[in-house]
This record gives C-alpha cells, structure tokens and sequence, in this order.
C-alpha cells in the first residue's frame, strides 16, 4: 500500500498520528477531568470539550502543515511541493479529532464525577495502546513503548487534573 513512500515520509506521516493522538487525548482529558474536578456543569464541559477538539485539530493540523513545508524547504533549500505537508496535516487533523472523542464520549452518558473517571480510564489506556501499535510499527519493545506512552501522556492528565481540583477550590 505504501510502497512508493520512502522510509522518512512514512516516518513523518506516523509522527503525525502519534503526535494527533497524543497530544489529543492527553490535552482534552486533562482539560475536561480538570473542569469536571472543579463542579462545572455537564453541558459546559460538553461544549468546552467539543470547542477544544475542533480548534485543536485545526490548529494542530495547519502548524503540522507549516513546520512539515518549511523542514522540507530547509532540507532542499527551495521550494517543495506541499502535497506531503498537506497529508501530513490531514493526518494530524483527523487523528487529533478522531482521539478526542475518547476522553469527551463519558460525559455524554455519566455524571461528571463518574465521567472523569472513566475518561481518565479510557484515555490511559488509549495512550498505552497507541504507544504499543507505533512500536508494532517501529519494530520495537511494544511494552516498553506502551508504559512510556501512558506514563508521559498520564503525566499531562495528572498537571489537568490537580489544576482543576486546585483551582476549583478557590
């Protein structure tokens, strides 16, 4: 299927899934756990969550789109087609989007308080998975890029979710 894409396209185009992904669930489930921690109404965190995914996505994809042109650029000192650029930040989009949807789908069906849980739930294992398949990919340790994928990312949810409790408080 990808015979005709050299070894750093594809590398780039996983760097771009990965980073979707991540940066994806990592974000939206610390920001939602975070609100959710400090007593805003279900339909505000909804609407917060739907509002970041979409806005994220975009903004994720087009500064993909730009730093992938202008590394190209440098690396051939001229102009370069963008059509790499552009699939690579299709790529960033839909995974930023799609992984989103991840931490966002517990609050459509539970409480905040068991909805935070369950999104913290799905998202580390979401993470833990991600890390395991760009490892099946990459030909290396799956369970060694699995535990680094869910403890970086966990990292990120964590700072979330003591931002929220802290300033909740206040």
């Amino acid at each position: 299927m990808f015979e005709h894409y050299s070894k750093n396209v594809l590398a780039g185009y996983l760097r771009a899934f990965v980073f979707g992904v991540e940066d994806s669930v990592a974000s939206t489930v610390g920001l939602l756990s975070g609100i959710a921690i400090a007593g805003v109404a279900r339909e505000t965190i909804l609407l917060t969550g739907a509002i970041l995914i979409l806005v994220e996505a975009f903004s994720m994809a087009m500064g993909d789109f730009l730093s992938e042109y202008s590394s190209e650029s440098y690396m051939r000192q001229a102009e370069v087609s963008s059509h790499r650029s552009f699939i690579a930040a299709f790529i960033m989009f839909f995974s930023y989007l799609l992984a989103g949807l991840i931490p966002l789908f517990p609050y459509l069906i539970l409480t905040p308080e068991l909805a935070a849980w369950l999104s913290i739930g799905l998202s580390l294992l979401a993470l833990f998975f991600l890390g395991v398949i760009g490892a099946k990919i990459s030909n290396i340790n799956a369970l060694k890029s699995g535990l680094r994928m869910f403890l970086i990312g966990g990292a990120a949810i964590f700072v979330g979710v003591i931002v929220g409790a802290f300033l909740g408080n206040k």
